[in-house]
């Protein structure tokens, strides 16, 4: 057996072994014969590109790209780690606490989820569906989503530059953003209109639900007999957090389910005491309504508690796990995600809007409308609602 073979069939074995070692993640996968046709392929392409490439063939680089692709193949968020990410990912230092607010998915390059409220990357005029090319000089083509929110970070009043499009990717655009800690509220609220209170809920995090249970209840003291909950460019966060928020408005039946390897699924049902907000909900979603956000929604929709008026939500309620592999590198690997209440997929499938208004597009470097056509669209709705009522 040759160096350039012992080579490959460290790299092709490593994760193999890795992920029987975890739980036998490819038990069933690899019992199909043509699993091994697959691989006697791969083998053959290797051999080909070491043997006949017009240049010296950089092993460890073709096999890191192999590896790549494998798991960009399955989901944005799942990766390939190199042994100095593991090292970052499993030291359980803090990242830098500086950020610019944005959330990343891939598609072709780096993608924005959203830009939190009043972060440095919103200041600037990013959106959700804008394409982050490069990041401080590095193309984001072959950068991973985990990577590209590492990238991002940095200590509080440094500066990291980005190349943005969109749109035309003919139309890049260079903008520098400076690292802050974000300062803006988690969660506000107002009378948007007689009887109608207006809750924004930006981030979900340890407090969110006990936030958000002090504003409906400040707001119906003001005379809210209804609400109307933005979680639109709302992305991140913990999960937990937003079945919790979830837990204020649904007093029973089931809030989501978890799937795992094998269409095992666990329900997550309502507890005693939850329930505490009666008042009829409308949400306001779109593109950028991901992860924690997304869960809180599909628990009320799909326990009809609320409607939804904007757009689709983008289908991101999965939880990655780090498998370590032999040589030092990892899987940054989806092995959770979370199905509706009805057992219907949420992860990657989003949920429809039950009043469809699309987000007003905006050139880059143009501010925004002065009116909210979804928001506008929600008032007139709880009007309707609140003159049947009457």
């Amino acid at each position: 057996m040759s160096a350039q073979t012992r080579r490959f069939v460290l790299w092709v074995s490593a994760p193999v072994v890795a992920f029987v070692l975890a739980g036998g993640l490819l038990s069933k996968v690899t019992s199909g014969q043509g699993v091994y046709q697959d691989l006697k392929i791969f083998n053959d392409v290797f051999n080909l590109i070491s043997s006949n490439y017009v240049e010296k063939v950089d092993i460890d680089k073709v096999m890191h790209g192999a590896m790549d692709g494998l798991a960009d193949s399955l989901d944005p968020d799942s990766a390939f780690l190199s042994a100095e990410q593991v090292k970052q990912l499993e030291s359980g230092v803090t990242p830098p606490a500086g950020d610019v607010g944005l959330d990343l998915t891939r598609q072709y390059y780096l993608r924005v989820i959203a830009a939190r409220d009043g972060s440095p990357a919103a200041r600037a005029g990013l959106q959700t569906g804008d394409f982050v090319r490069v990041i401080d000089g590095k193309p984001t083509r072959e950068m991973s989503v985990w990577e590209g929110m590492r990238a991002l970070r940095g200590t509080p009043g440094t500066r990291v530059k980005l190349t943005v499009f969109r749109g035309s990717a003919n139309d890049p655009h260079e903008i520098e953003l400076t690292r802050d800690v974000g300062t803006a509220a988690d969660v506000t609220g107002r009378i948007a209109a007689p009887g109608v209170g207006y809750i924004r809920i930006a981030a979900f995090g340890a407090k969110t639900a006990d936030q958000v249970k002090a504003q409906t209840t400040e707001l119906g003291k003001a005379g809210a007999s209804r609400f109307i909950v933005d979680v639109r460019r709302t992305s991140g966060g913990s999960l937990d957090a937003g079945l919790a928020v979830a837990r204020l408005f649904v007093s029973s039946g089931t809030l989501a389910m978890r799937e795992t390897k094998g269409g095992t699924k666990e329900p997550l049902a309502t507890r005693a005491g939850d329930g505490a907000v009666t008042q009829p909900v409308q949400l306001l979603a779109d593109i950028g309504t991901s992860s924690a956000a997304e869960l809180f929604a599909s628990a009320l929709v799909g326990n009809k508690r609320a409607e939804i008026v904007g757009e689709h939500t983008i289908g991101r309620a999965a939880i990655q796990k780090l498998i370590k592999l032999p040589n030092g590198t990892g899987l940054y690997l989806t092995t959770t995600r979370y199905l509706k209440p009805d057992g219907t997929p949420l992860h990657e499938k989003g949920i429809e809007p039950h009043v469809a208004i699309d987000q007003p597009d905006v050139e880059f470097g143009q501010l925004p409308p002065a009116t909210d056509p979804v928001l506008e669209k929600a008032l007139e709705l709880a009007g309707s609602s609140l003159k049947k009522a009457a």
